[in-house]
């Protein structure tokens, strides 16, 4: 047997990798034996100007490794309703008792922080690289890097797929479920914000989600293709107009928006994974943005695999890995598919579900346990 670089090789240092690493070492793995590889240097990934929903469970996991980001505007209520239906639910953080129910921050924030951890720690950082083949092995996998142009060969015991890569590209395109819908992303500002209050409100063509930031709102807004491209040709006027029309006066008047950008949304919930090869975060489910649940749900998947890698860096431990993550997993792609796919609709059966959504508000183990289903994941 060819002598090992590395135990653990991470392709993918955003969040949910670098937790990962970080986490290993926090439970007794030596940093040395840790590789991140990543194809874009820190500084450039701590510039990314994105908004992400982390839960009350996530950032238990990231106090943990002392890599809660300094900027995070906590989530103290979420209202939940149906546009044009009667009906809504309201979470409080106070009926469990917590400081918030969930936060918003920046993606280059949690990076900023996480990365700091990691470099104190004496990971190594192979960045900015990028993998361009693998082999797999009996008893190791040997991965050639592409590193600024010049080839790059190591060898691990285990390779973890984090986010996005060579080994996982073509499995997700496979399997991606294609909803008919874009998510445009922008912040925009209101005239009376209910403060710390986060919303979900469904419409026939989808999920629109104001999530408060600082003193703005970071918009996640999912419409059919043709109506995002309609929405993204207007001018700021025309789209704080379309948006009032679509998400209604619960927060004032919105009155700026900053340039918007779309994406197309899918599913993947397929995992992949091999005998020495695990995928977690968005490289095992990309779930539709409802919900907020992407990152937490990868999160979970870093506390579990940690834990398992720091006792054996062996396929084994990803075998009971792959066991211990399938309810949540499941749970959590059914419920996000599924309040995706229901309420984005114009049918009848709409005013029904707008019923539910009372039902749940008025139903307190109802609320309890969608509540639970937020901040902490299937348990």
């Amino acid at each position: 047997m060819t002598e090992l670089d590395y135990d653990i090789a991470i392709c993918g240092a955003g969040p949910a990798g670098m937790a990962l690493a970080a986490l290993l070492v926090k439970r007794g793995m030596a940093a040395a034996r840790i590789a991140l590889i990543d194809a874009k240097t820190l500084a450039q990934a701590s510039k990314d100007p994105r908004s992400l929903a982390l839960s009350w469970g996530s950032r238990q996991i990231l106090e943990q490794i002392a890599a809660w980001p300094a900027v995070a505007t906590a989530i103290e209520q979420i209202h939940v309703s149906r546009r044009g239906q009667f009906g809504r639910s309201l979470i409080d953080r106070k009926d469990y008792d917590l400081p918030a129910l969930g936060y918003v921050t920046r993606y280059g924030d949690i990076v900023s922080a996480l990365g700091a951890v990691c470099e104190q720690a004496g990971i190594t950082a192979l960045r900015p690289a990028r993998v361009i083949a693998l082999d797999e092995e009996a008893d190791a996998v040997t991965l050639i890097l592409d590193s600024e142009g010049a080839p790059k060969t190591i060898r691990a015991a285990i390779v973890v797929q984090a986010e996005g890569g060579l080994f996982n590209e073509q499995q997700t395109r496979a399997q991606n479920r294609d909803y008919q819908q874009t998510a445009i992303i922008a912040q925009v500002r209101s005239s009376t914000p209910p403060p710390h209050r986060a919303y979900e409100r469904f419409t026939e063509q989808g999920p629109l989600a104001l999530l408060p930031q600082d003193d703005e709102y970071s918009l996640v807004w999912c419409v059919r293709p043709d109506t995002a491209d309609q929405l993204l040709a207007l001018n700021d006027a025309g789209f704080l107009q379309a948006l009032s029309k679509a998400f209604g006066d619960r927060v004032g008047a919105f009155t700026h928006a900053t340039p918007r950008l779309g994406f197309p949304l899918g599913l993947n919930a397929a995992a992949h994974s091999t005998n020495r090869t695990v995928a977690i975060g968005n490289a095992a489910q990309t779930l539709h943005p409802v919900a907020g649940q992407g990152l937490n749900l990868g999160l979970r998947d870093v506390t579990v695999l940690a834990r398992l890698l720091a006792q054996q860096a062996t396929p084994t431990a990803l075998t009971q890995f792959i066991a211990q993550r399938q309810s949540d997993r499941t749970t959590t792609v059914r419920i996000t598919d599924t309040m995706a796919r229901i309420f984005a609709n114009d049918s009848p059966a709409q005013a029904l579900l707008g019923l539910s959504l009372a039902a749940i508000d008025i139903i307190s183990p109802a609320r309890s346990l969608l509540a639970e289903l937020m901040m902490y994941g299937r348990r």
